[in-house]
């Protein structure tokens, strides 16, 4: 008799948790949601890729990851936490709903920046110079690849002081 075959109990198998399933069934309803959505827009026009392609492609890439992470579920269940942080959730909400209030108020960079700098100093607890550079970084970086990059236009400042130095 092995150690194993003592600790172990026969006939009882890990399922998957509820929790894990509802997440898995979400992400892959809004990935089915924007392929069909996409295909309205048009995939391909006369002179090239149409503005349904990407979105396309992300929900198929978003479905395709929901269907794997279902297999991958049921071969080997994941662990569940004891209990779920509410206060990091809360947070997370809270945070990502004030970003969306003020961000055609104090414009793109400046808001992501706050944001950026909220999550990484005080939700992650780094240093000021890690937090402050890649606050930085981040959001004056994704605003130059969208605007340059992308010629996606995204929100400025209100505020006439910051809209003058290209906040």
């Amino acid at each position: 008799m092995t150690t194993e075959s003592l600790l172990t109990k026969p006939g009882r198998k890990i399922r998957v948790a509820p929790s894990v399933l509802t997440g898995i069934g979400a992400f892959a309803a809004v990935g089915v949601y924007v392929l069909v959505s996409s295909v309205e827009l048009g995939l391909w026009t006369s002179l090239g890729p149409g503005p349904g392609l990407f979105p396309f492609a992300m929900g198929a890439v978003l479905a395709a990851m929901s269907v794997l992470w279902l297999s991958q579920e049921l071969r080997r269940p994941s662990e569940t936490a004891e209990g779920v942080d509410r206060g990091l959730v809360i947070a997370v909400v809270l945070s990502l709903t004030i970003l969306a209030a003020v961000m055609d108020l104090l414009g793109f960079q400046l808001s992501m920046f706050l944001f950026l700098l909220y999550h990484l100093k005080l939700r992650g607890r780094r240093t000021w110079v890690s937090s402050l550079i890649t606050a930085l970084a981040g959001s004056v970086g994704a605003y130059y690849a969208f605007y340059y990059g992308l010629n996606v236009s995204l929100p400025v400042s209100a505020f006439p002081v910051l809209n003058t130095i290209g906040l």
